[in-house]
């Protein structure tokens, strides 16, 4: 089997094409990312790697073939910290992604977001992937269930345009799919003594940081910022090697 080619959206600091480097499978060919800093980022940790900088303005043409569209897009609008204003609020991405999906036509499909959006709005997203050919369903996955030490709990869309192999979803993709898993799993808590990325060294240095006018945090709230909106890696591998079993069967 070729390796696969994700594209790989709202890409914050990575953590999509981060759990795709560890499948050995995965390629990432392009990013879209609007915020510099996480854009530094990217720039240190997977250098070459195209980035596009707004997905109003990206067109499937500027990516080429992908098998894998992947991307965390924005929570605000469903989750429980705002006003949950759903479609009617400005950062309501859902159609550029579904867009961008229609345009390049991938294989798969992978959006994550808050678990607020099962009750607000999961039912019409799914059904706009249908009308564009994909069907799949929704695993509710929290970070503690990696033995994270915090809850982290999200949602992962995850479709195809294969309607024959729907039905192997929930099989392949599981939280401890391989003893591969396991032993990265060992591996994580060994080194890191817990499951959450270590980030030391993965941020880029630009020299600026994001500053409080009052007492506490004084700096480095740049990347509190991004690891708060980022992806846990060690959740999504799962998902990632799992549609890399069911494509290497099939090929």
């Amino acid at each position: 089997m070729n390796r696969l080619k994700m594209l790989d959206l709202f890409s914050g600091i990575g953590g999509f094409s981060l759990a795709a480097s560890w499948t050995g499978a995965i390629e990432t060919v392009a990013f879209c990312e609007i915020e510099p800093y996480c854009q530094k980022v990217l720039q240190k940790n997977f250098p070459g790697i195209l980035i596009h900088s707004d997905i109003t303005k990206l067109r499937g043409e500027d990516v080429g073939a992908v098998d894998i569209v992947c991307g965390g897009f924005p929570c605000q609008p469903f989750s429980n910290a705002g006003k949950r204003r759903g479609k009617e609020d400005d950062r309501y991405l859902w159609p550029e992604l579904l867009r961008v999906i229609a345009e390049t036509h991938p294989l798969w499909v992978i959006g994550e977001n808050v678990t607020s959006l099962l009750n607000l709005g999961i039912e019409e997203m799914l059904l706009d992937l249908e009308d564009i050919g994909y069907r799949g369903g929704v695993f509710q996955i929290p970070a503690s269930a990696i033995s994270a030490t915090f809850a982290g709990d999200r949602i992962y869309i995850v479709a195809t345009s294969h309607s024959k192999q729907c039905y192997c979803l929930g099989e392949n993709i599981k939280i401890k799919p391989t003893a591969q898993y396991q032993k990265m799993l060992r591996a994580w808590k060994s080194e890191s003594g817990s499951l959450p990325l270590d980030l030391e060294g993965f941020f880029a240095d630009t020299g600026q940081r994001i500053e409080r006018n009052d007492d506490g945090l004084s700096e480095g709230l740049d990347r509190l910022k991004c690891i708060g909106n980022a992806v846990v890696p060690q959740v999504v591998y799962p998902i990632l090697q799992g549609i890399v079993e069911i494509e290497r069967r099939d090929a």
